[in-house]
């Protein structure tokens, strides 16, 4: 037997039930009245009488989002050993050993040179100094984002309905938190000064932070996820750099977020036409124009024209933008000839000689690898 009953007064037991339920019907009360003028009430969108997050269950976007994510979690400990995490369980790390012990000579040969020491031999061996500095302005400008996605996501949880979208942004704020914390050793590995944030950058993301509640998903995982997703692409293909695909494939269920989630919760039509949050949102994109202009001398250093980069952003934006109806005070079409003209104007003025060209249909992405997993998110490169 595993419990020992005990006795107890079923009078002062059905006493105690009365008075809960009583209590139950005017606090639930009380808050649903303050919920309903918008006065306050019960903060959390749970619902305990059906055990399951206001929205329902919404297994379809756990299933793409929580499920997946999890899946393909990967561990810091064996993409990067000369890192200081440790990550991995007893059994990965057993399997990590028994995987390097049936390597052949020449592949344990290649996953021993990443120490610390020898992974920043390696950097120094394939670049120069001057693109070393132009890789860690880069990246430092994704790694500064990552922080703020990591705040951004953890914020979206309570504005997102059903138990699904919850467990999706869940794996969002996990994923986000590795990410920081990864490429920051990255970018330390470099040994170069690390640049604080540029205005234009710091302009988005206090935007992104500060943003009412879905459009928080407008400037994080549409716009500034969209960038990542970009940078990621663009150097995941050069030595020591690697493990940057694993993080294109993590912002490529980033940038896919919104869409799914608004197929089953779209916008209300107010919150779609509202000519001030059409304008909000503009707002948020508009600064990433002056952003990747003031990154033109490292994306040149690396041999990377910085408006194909720009426009190759900017058309992946009004797609998810699109897609997931975030109205912009103009059409799609509009402000691809709007940047279209900028770029173009800005290049014209700065260059000798310079012909006009549709930036808009550039593709900066390299790799087969993430090449693929863009062309399933955009249809693209």
């Amino acid at each position: 037997m595993h419990f020992a009953k005990l006795p107890h007064n079923p009078r002062a037991a059905h006493a105690n039930q009365v008075v809960e339920e009583a209590t139950n019907r005017a606090v639930r009360g009380w808050d649903g009245l303050l919920g309903r003028l918008h006065l306050g009430g019960r903060a959390a969108e749970y619902d305990d009488l059906h055990y399951e997050f206001i929205g329902g269950p919404s297994d379809t976007m756990r299933k793409k989002h929580y499920d997946k994510s999890l899946h393909l979690l990967w561990k810091a400990e064996q993409m990067l050993p000369w890192s200081t995490f440790h990550d991995a369980t007893d059994d990965e790390r057993a399997l990590m050993t028994m995987a390097e012990t049936a390597m052949r000579d020449d592949e344990r040969a290649q996953r021993q040179r990443i120490s610390s020491a020898e992974f920043r031999a390696l950097l120094d061996r394939e670049y120069t100094p001057s693109q070393k500095r132009a890789i860690v302005a880069i990246l430092s400008a994704i790694g500064h984002g990552e922080a703020y996605a990591w705040l951004v996501s953890a914020s979206m949880l309570p504005e997102v309905k059903s138990t699904g979208a919850k467990a999706a942004v869940t794996m969002q704020v996990m994923e986000e938190a590795k990410h920081f914390v990864v490429l920051r050793e990255l970018v330390q590995a470099f040994d170069v000064e690390v640049p604080r944030l540029r205005v234009w950058e710091y302009l988005i993301l206090e935007a992104s932070l500060k943003a009412k509640g879905l459009d928080r998903f407008f400037g994080m995982n549409v716009l500034i996820e969209t960038i990542a997703l970009s940078i990621f692409g663009l150097l995941a293909d050069k030595p020591g750099l690697e493990v940057l695909r694993l993080f294109h494939l993590d912002e490529s269920r980033h940038t896919a977020l919104p869409t799914n989630y608004l197929k089953e919760f779209p916008l209300s039509r107010w919150d779609r036409v509202n000519p001030i949050r059409r304008m909000r949102r503009l707002n948020m994109v508009l600064p990433a124009l002056p952003f990747v202009m003031s990154m033109e001398p490292e994306l040149c250093e690396l041999g990377i024209e910085p408006f194909d980069f720009a426009g190759s952003v900017m058309r992946k934006v009004m797609t998810l933008a699109d897609r997931a109806g975030f109205d912009l005070p103009s059409s799609s079409e509009s402000l691809a000839r709007f940047f279209n003209e900028v770029f173009n104007s800005y290049c014209r003025a700065t260059r000798t000689g310079h012909v006009w060209k549709d930036f808009m249909r550039a593709e900066t992405t390299r790799g087969a690898e993430t090449a693929a997993v863009e062309r399933g998110i955009f249809g693209t490169a």
